[in-house]
């Protein structure tokens, strides 16, 4: 039963993390970050990303431009390119190293202290994962709201407003963290069970000697 629970663990974790890996890429190229909407012009919809920005207009369709130079961007778009980039990255490490962990996985079948500990490791990179993925999101969403509440920008200026990839990313911070923690949950009962296996089994190799002579055993 335990042995049916810790797999069920590691499943649903890998999912979880591989879920939010997933998303932590969209949400990496997706140019919806901000959205700014004309009130002079209700058919034309402006929209950013850490990328591009993108114009769409009812009669032409979606036009986008790439930033032209990555030094003029604001601070929190610079370092949001840098850090999605290293969460996708370590996401897939993570992703990597917790499949070969995995008790379902017959390599390395025969090291299991192996397996624990890339399970943990994985369960750590995808924390990491999940941190650096929150925190360029949440510093964009941030700065918005500054922007948006700024008393010294006149009323009639249009004002940028949270775009849909601010939600995916972070749901994908989300999904990476508590698919971490599933699987550090998994490798430490893994851990336990294995601790609890070899004290048996001294125990057992104690008792033995006893056994085969037709004493009794002097702990009993």
């Amino acid at each position: 039963m335990a042995l049916i629970f810790r797999i069920v663990m590691q499943s649903v974790g890998l999912l979880l993390s591989f879920l939010g890996w997933i998303l932590s890429i969209i949400t990496t190229y997706l140019p919806h970050w901000k959205n700014l909407n004309l009130d002079l012009n209700d058919m034309e919809n402006w929209t950013m990303g850490l990328w591009q920005t993108c114009v769409t207009q009812e009669e032409v369709g979606m036009q986008c431009k790439d930033f032209d130079s990555f030094l003029a961007l604001p601070a929190e778009l610079r370092v949001s390119r840098i850090l999605m980039l290293l969460s996708n990255g370590l996401g897939f490490l993570g992703l990597l190293l917790s499949g070969f962990g995995l008790d379902c996985v017959r390599t390395g079948e025969g090291q299991r202290d192996l397996k624990r500990r890339l399970l943990i490791l994985g369960g750590v990179l995808s924390w990491a994962s999940g941190i650096t993925a929150l925190v360029p999101v949440s510093w964009v969403a941030h700065k918005t709201v500054q922007e948006f509440w700024d008393e010294n920008v006149p009323d009639f200026v249009p004002r940028w407003e949270f775009g849909g990839a601010l939600f995916l990313g972070w749901s994908a911070g989300l999904s990476l963290l508590l698919g971490g923690c599933l699987l550090n949950g998994a490798a430490c009962s893994s851990h336990t069970l294995l601790a609890s296996g070899h004290y048996a089994v001294a125990q057992m190799q104690t008792q033995c000697p006893y056994l085969e002579d037709g004493t009794a055993d002097p702990q009993v």
